[in-house]
């Protein structure tokens, strides 16, 4: 019963498609006017915001890292403290190295003191002066000593003759040999007491050099304790240097992105601790394809939009293309592909970027959809982009409709999108023009135009 009611349905809608078709004169078509109404050329692609610098706080040396309470998203101002090391162990290092100097430059004070020295040079220049006269005398007297010498020994032999004569004594022969070894032991002593005087004076005279070469040592040590007082000296300055940065402020007013460390820790020279950015000079980034890059330069408009700011393509957040980077990279896409890319960066409208913020939430690395427009004309004759097609020889044509009958015309194309492309030869304005013709149809073809809107 019901097969036999279902094949009565459906004889009934055959019967009343042919007798309607035969009435009208052809199966129903879509199809839209062409009209005049402005165009743009885009490109879509996936981007990402970022900011153009961040500044990481990273640790300055190896030392004890107190605890750190800042949070991401917490603000931050310029030369607001944001990490520090352990400052017991920093003062630790200065005071001992202060110490240092101190200590090499009172041995510099001490040993540059040349008084003492100096005096005694003074006092061996005076013995030098002395030994003079006293060599001199004792030369003198041993001069003297040897003329009595010699006379007593003349006198001795003088004697010696007068004896045999009868005119001396032998008394006076003992006398006069007593002077003789008297003389004579007085000359020896003077030559011998000359001799040591000139060693003396020799001596004396080194005096002298040796106070002066003590004072050449002075110096040289002088300059030693100088140099290591310059070696203390500047490792009082790197002390004083990790004093400086023990403390870690912010460079800028600006926002904790991410925080590596929080407890208090041994850390290596460069570990990352923060880093810290700039949400005002927040701008957005699309890897474009290296074909469509070629067609977008600095200064165009753009726009983003998207699930995350609650827009849709064409009433995007307006942007302008800041910069186009000279050299492209190779990304694997999704499927597998290679593509040659080009890295596009877009900047807010002045004044803008602050209510994008309070009103979105938008932070660093969130996706959004990127549209930049390459090209775009105010009034153009526009149809939909799913009414061309191309032929075997690969030209555009698409179908217009003219007294019932559909008419292949083949078009000469301008800008074109996504949706809808621009025809400079081959329609008119006001042309009825099929919306997704389908294959079977063919040029002649009777149908009946149901007008959509474009």
């Amino acid at each position: 019963m019901i097969k036999t009611i279902a094949i009565i349905v459906g004889a009934i809608l055959v019967v009343g498609g042919i007798v309607y078709v035969t009435q009208s004169g052809g199966p129903p078509v879509d199809v839209v006017t062409a009209s005049l109404a402005p165009i743009q050329e885009y490109v879509d692609e996936q981007g990402k915001t970022r900011l153009p610098r961040t500044y990481v706080i990273s640790m300055p040396f190896d030392a004890r890292l107190g605890e750190i309470t800042l949070e991401e998203g917490d603000h931050v101002t310029k030369g607001e403290v944001v990490a520090k090391i352990v400052q017991e162990d920093v003062e630790a290092e200065y005071d001992e190295s202060k110490a240092a100097v101190e200590r090499l430059a009172a041995s510099i004070r001490e040993t540059g003191d040349k008084s003492v020295e100096q005096t005694t040079r003074q006092q061996a220049e005076f013995f030098v002066d002395s030994m003079v006269n006293t060599v001199e005398a004792a030369k003198t007297r041993m001069t003297a000593s040897r003329s009595r010498f010699e006379y007593a020994t003349t006198y001795l032999q003088r004697v010696q003759q007068l004896i045999d004569k009868g005119a001396k004594t032998e008394d006076d022969l003992d006398r006069a040999q007593l002077q003789k070894v008297e003389s004579d032991t007085d000359f020896q002593t003077d030559a011998l007491t000359y001799q040591a005087i000139l060693s003396i004076d020799a001596a004396t005279k080194l005096l002298p050099s040796m106070v002066s070469q003590y004072i050449d040592r002075k110096d040289l040590s002088v300059a030693v304790l100088q140099q290591q007082k310059a070696e203390a000296e500047a490792r009082l300055r790197t002390a004083e240097l990790r004093m400086q940065r023990s403390t870690m402020t912010s460079p800028v007013d600006g926002i904790v992105l991410t925080k590596e460390l929080t407890s208090e820790q041994q850390v290596a020279a460069g570990t990352t601790l923060l880093e810290i950015g700039q949400l005002s000079q927040l701008e957005v980034e699309a890897e474009i394809l290296s074909q469509d890059a070629t067609r977008i330069k600095p200064g165009d408009r753009a726009e983003i939009y998207g699930p995350s700011l609650g827009k849709e393509a064409g009433h995007g957040i307006p942007m302008k293309v800041q910069r186009v980077y000279p050299t492209g990279f190779t990304k694997v896409s999704s499927l597998g592909v290679e593509q040659q890319r080009v890295l596009v960066i877009l900047r807010f409208e002045s004044g803008q970027l602050a209510q994008v913020l309070e009103q979105h939430g938008l932070g660093v690395d969130y996706r959004v959809q990127v549209r930049v427009y390459t090209e775009e004309k105010a009034q153009a004759l526009v149809i939909p982009r799913s009414a061309i097609f191309r032929d075997v020889s690969g030209n555009w044509q698409a179908y217009a409709v003219s007294g019932g009958k559909l008419q292949r015309r083949n078009l000469q194309l301008g800008l074109m999108n996504d949706l809808s492309v621009e025809v400079t030869q081959g329609i008119e304005s006001g042309d009825q023009i099929l919306i997704s013709p389908a294959a079977s149809l063919s040029d002649g073809a009777k149908v009946t135009p149901i007008e959509n809107s474009p």
